[in-house]
């Protein structure tokens, strides 16, 4: 029987692609934002009386939220 005291060790490779892993978690984070941030910047230019609505409930939500 063996005891389960940690994880298992982790070897060069592993700790190399689990790096690699991240940066391109990272890459693919930092698209989707820009690619957000774009589509809101064309929501607001193709429907500005909705999107200051939406502004405006946004203000509303964060002048009473409680932190």
């Amino acid at each position: 029987m063996q005891s389960a005291a940690g994880p298992a060790p982790v070897s060069r490779s592993q700790a190399r692609s689990e790096a690699e892993s991240e940066t391109e978690r990272r890459r693919r984070r930092a698209r989707f934002l820009r690619e957000l941030a774009e589509a809101r910047a064309l929501r607001e230019r193709v429907q500005p009386r909705r999107a200051k609505a939406a502004r405006l409930r946004h203000a509303m939500r964060m002048r009473t939220f409680r932190w």
